[in-house]
């Protein structure tokens, strides 16, 4: 029985090649997509799943009710507080350097090693990375020590056996206590070297306004997050409020609310990649992940459409075998699993196809993605094949229960392709259709605008041509360094200008805190510069002057600020001349001289923040933060220009360390990568909708028209026209496409004003996508099914008109 079933299936499978073509296309196509996106989902999700301890370790976020945001950050003292008075808290480990290069000598060589980290001493307790020399017993209790990994132990010694050597950098002796060799699986935790910054931590340890600290938290067995979160903002956050010389006359709940935080998230070590609400590893987007498998399984669903579609439109040429077969015996369940098994075979035909094609385009994937993923994970192949079963089954069981319905009386009395049975099931199933793929082609459009819109909306500044060097060796007078180099670096032929900010756009280097006026508090970045920094930028005054170096005031307690700062305090511009504030970062009060226009200093997702723009010497500790040199180059020659600062740089500057430079222009460019490998992303799939959809309705109307060949022979007959014909033959289709379109515009609308939604710089809705998409669809609905309803009505009218 199963062999003769499949010899009918081949049979069938040869007599509608076409439509047998288009559901193998279809089907592997989407198939294809739907892995791709799969392995880059579980790619993301695989992150830190090495770690043994993963279930116990979770990573501290704040939160902050007034400004609705998360920060990633913790002071010193809250994490030792949690220890010890939280009972669910076990230890903690801290962290606030990753990334870090240092120029390491040894007796062997000097080396410039990379992506290092400073960390506490409980490190190797909350990862366990596999220990290759010495030990991780006090690895990293006190200064002077340090651990390698087993590729910077060979950078700086050409071996791994080195626990006890001596390595020196920044004028101090380090011990090497050991060696680790650091997971092959993914993780964002990859450190070549740690070392402990024991006299920061000293410094910070009661200082609980300075959230310099990244956190983890081991947490005892049981522990009940919403028991801790509660324990945290009453032992914790309320705790710092009392002792607090700033909370006199406030509540606990009163501090909170103007300076935060108020709240605490605890996110599993393994979520942190994707689901974490900020991260000090990267920005988590698990919102994109979602989206793009979304997408990859609609056009899966568009081929079980066609699929669908083409069965029940081929009803008519199984009419009469379905009816020989009931009357010869065989039962709806038998013809059921016959169907069943039809589909079955072309999906895993597809599957199969979908593997091979995969495996071709993987190495894009990969290097479009920045990844180096492998079909070696048993979970995409489990996945993708329970897809093809599901495939298989909603696909193959709606026709095959259509089919198997027939009547043998009734299919055996004459021709079964007059019938109007399943009409209204094709119709159904095609307007679905064409409403994914407006959807499709409306979401598409309104992608491209969005990112067309940041593109090129005007940032309120002018990067180009300005170079940023940052500084590498450790001096212990950052701003003297500065000020010698801008002396001296002046002189080099092509340099235009020179100057310092801490803030730098396209980078994420900045730090915040509050500023006071009265009874409001505000977070405002702080942005730490030279005297001509704003004009070095070409950031507008919007009032008032800028700072002046002949006024001694202007390094004492004058200050800039931009419009979102005014307009966060709800100041009018008059008013903020007129008011003092006293910023968190110094003990006096500040006046304000000058008002500057908005200008984006992060991506475009995000809105425009308070700032407060200082001279580097107005506090002490933001002339020991001054950590690069911003040099503007004249446009006649910038290669060669670039090329004398790295020479003197090298020579002169920092010799034996790497020249760290960008410009900013280009800098900030990279924040719209994202988004552009988005509005790509959304291309593919967008033509692969169309693709997948407009040749599921060739097929469709070439099996519905040949269906009505009698009838185009009759009314040519009768006189009718080409032109009548072709219209009367496409017009169904197009109702349909009307239909569809209008159908999708309010499901398009919502869902395309959500993805707006986080954006801080977004297009206003625009009605042009959805109208285009109505004239694309007709257009292409009209063009292929056309092409059908002219040949057919070119048909011979004896060889259908003869019988009757």
């Amino acid at each position: 029985m199963l062999n003769n079933w499949l010899k009918i299936a081949f049979i069938n499978y040869k007599k509608n090649w076409l439509s047998t073509a288009i559901n193998l296309f279809g089907l592997t196509v989407g198939l294809t997509g739907f892995m791709l996106i799969l392995m880059h989902w579980n790619d993301e999700e695989s992150f830190e799943k090495w770690n043994p301890k993963k279930d116990s370790i979770y990573y501290f976020q704040s939160y902050h009710k007034k400004e609705n945001d998360y920060g990633n950050n913790i002071a010193v003292p809250m994490a030792k507080r949690a220890k010890e008075v939280i009972p669910g808290v076990e230890d903690y480990v801290l962290f606030n350097g990753s990334g870090i290069g240092l120029k390491m000598t040894t007796k062997y060589k000097t080396f410039y090693q990379q992506e290092g980290m400073t960390a506490t001493e409980s490190f190797f307790n909350f990862f366990p990375f596999k220990l290759v020399s010495g030990t991780y017993k006090n690895a990293l209790k006190g200064e002077g020590v340090i651990a390698l990994s087993t590729v910077a132990a060979k950078n700086l010694f050409g071996t791994t056996n080195v626990a006890g050597e001596s390595v020196k950098f920044d004028g101090k002796n380090y011990v090497v206590t050991a060696v680790y060799e650091l997971p092959k699986e993914n993780s964002q935790i990859k450190p070549e070297f740690i070392i402990n910054p024991v006299e920061q931590i000293k410094n910070d340890e009661k200082n609980w306004g300075n959230f310099n600290y990244g956190c983890f938290f081991m947490l005892k067995p049981g522990t009940d997050l919403s028991v801790l979160q509660q324990k945290f903002l009453k032992d914790i956050f309320e705790y710092r409020a009392k002792l607090d010389k700033d909370s006199e006359g406030m509540t606990p709940q009163q501090y909170l609310d103007m300076y935060g935080p108020t709240d605490s998230v605890f996110t599993p070590l393994d979520e942190v990649k994707l689901h974490a609400k900020a991260s000090w590893f990267g920005t988590p987007d698990f919102k994109t992940i979602m989206i793009l498998f979304t997408l990859s399984v609609l056009i899966v669903v568009l081929s079980a459409i066609n699929f669908i579609n083409l069965k029940t439109a081929q009803a008519s040429q199984r009419a009469k075998e379905i009816g020989v077969r009931k009357a010869i015996g065989s039962t709806r369940s038998n013809l059921i699993v016959q169907f069943l098994l039809e589909t079955f075979v072309i999906c895993i035909a597809s599957y199969l196809l979908s593997l091979a094609l995969t495996e071709i385009l993987l190495p894009g994937f990969n290097k479009f993605f920045g990844k180096e993923m492998k079909m070696d994970d048993w979970h995409i192949y489990f996945y993708s094949f329970v897809m093809v079963i599901m495939v298989t089954v909603i696909s193959g069981l709606i026709p095959a229960m259509y089919l198997s319905n027939f009547k043998a009386i009734e299919t055996l009395k004459g021709n079964f392709a007059r019938s109007k049975h399943g009409i209204w099931l094709r119709n159904g199933i095609l307007t679905l259709q064409l409403i994914i793929s407006s959807f499709f082609i409306i979401g598409g459009l309104i992608v491209n605008q969005q990112v067309k819109h940041m593109m090129n909306k005007d940032l309120g500044y002018s990067g180009k041509q300005i170079l940023i060097v940052n500084f590498r060796d450790s001096n212990p007078k950052p701003w003297l360094k500065y000020e010698r180099l801008k002396t001296e670096m002046s002189r080099i032929p092509g340099v235009a200008e020179i100057s310092y900010g801490e803030i730098v756009p396209g980078s994420n280097r900045s730090s915040t805190s509050n500023v006071d006026f009265m009874d409001k508090s505000i977070q405002a970045q702080h942005g730490s510069m030279d005297y001509n920094y704003l004009q070095f930028m070409n950031v507008k005054l919007k009032k008032g002057r800028w700072l002046d170096p002949n006024l001694a005031s202007d390094t004492i307690h004058n200050a800039l600020v931009n419009e979102a700062f005014v307009k966060k305090f709800g100041w009018s511009d008059d008013q903020a001349f007129k008011n003092e504030i006293r910023p968190g970062f110094d003990s006096i009060k500040y006046n304000i001289v000058g008002i500057v226009k908005d200008f984006n200093i992060r991506s475009l997702r995000s809105k425009i923040e308070p700032v407060i723009f200082f001279h580097y010497k107005e506090t002490d500790w933001k002339k020991m933060n001054v950590y690069n040199i911003q040099l503007k180059i004249k446009p006649d020659d910038i290669d060669g220009t670039v090329q004398r600062i790295k020479k003197y740089w090298s020579g002169s500057v920092e010799p034996g360390y790497p020249f760290d430079y960008f410009f900013i222009d280009q800098r900030f460019a990279k924040t719209f990568e994202k988004y552009q490998k988005q509005q790509t992303l959304f291309t593919i799939l967008n033509a692969m909708v169309l693709m997948v959809a407009l040749l599921g309705l060739f097929a469709l109307s070439s099996l519905m028209i040949e269906q009505k060949l009698k009838d185009v022979a009759i009314k040519k007959t009768l006189g009718a026209s080409d032109g009548i014909l072709i219209m009367g033959l496409t017009k169904q289709f197009l109702w349909i496409t009307l239909t569809a379109v209008l159908i999708s515009i309010p499901i398009s609308y919502y869902l395309m004003s959500e993805w707006l939604k986080d954006f801080a710089y977004r297009i206003d809705m625009p009605v042009w996508p959805f109208i285009t998409s109505l004239v694309v669809l007709v257009i292409l609905t009209f063009a292929v099914v056309s092409i059908k309803a002219y040949k057919a009505t070119k048909v011979s009218l004896v060889k259908y008109l003869k019988y009757e």
